[in-house]
């Protein structure tokens, strides 16, 4: 069975673009939204705004009883447009094994009212072979491919992400 390197998913939120960009845009933020995602450490005088290209920032993540860190580096700050952030380092409390990982992006476009929002993954894992990967991604997921668990991942933070930011005190 081929690999899938790519997944996205989309969801409508009842607020302008530059309103959710602001705060997706925000690393330190994403585990509010996110099932695995505990939010990031980010430089000093960096986390209380929307990150640059370039910013280099720690992410903290759990699944069940597993933590892990990893270290990311920001490719794509179009405010109110586009928020992309590529995945290059990973380990349990420091991200110390160097290698592609995943590349995440959102997309930020105007619809009627609102704002499709659009969260894509992107497997970097390209030089596994697929057997290894798809036997690593059945035991790091109990049992499915990372793109399925994945599917499953962006949908529950795109709903968090509507339900936060449609909630009263954002309107």
């Amino acid at each position: 069975m081929p690999r899938t390197f790519t997944v996205a998913r989309s969801i409508l939120v009842e607020a302008s673009p530059a309103s959710v960009y602001g705060q997706v845009a925000r690393p330190a933020q994403m585990g509010r939204w996110s099932p695995e995602n505990l939010g990031a450490t980010l430089p000093e005088g960096t986390r209380d705004e929307p990150a640059r290209v370039g910013l280099v920032f720690e992410g903290y993540n759990r699944r069940g009883r597993h933590r892990w860190t990893t270290r990311c580096t920001v490719t794509a700050a179009d405010p109110g447009s586009r928020f992309a952030f590529r995945v290059h380092a990973i380990g349990l409390r420091q991200p110390r094994l160097k290698a592609p990982i995943a590349t995440w992006e959102y997309r930020f476009a105007p619809e009627g009212t609102g704002t499709r929002v659009t969260e894509t993954w992107t497997d970097d894992r390209r030089s596994w072979p697929t057997f290894v990967a798809n036997a690593f991604d059945y035991v790091a997921t109990g049992g499915k491919t990372f793109a399925a668990f994945q599917v499953g991942n962006i949908d529950r933070t795109l709903r968090n992400l509507k339900r936060e930011l449609e909630a009263p005190a954002h309107s």
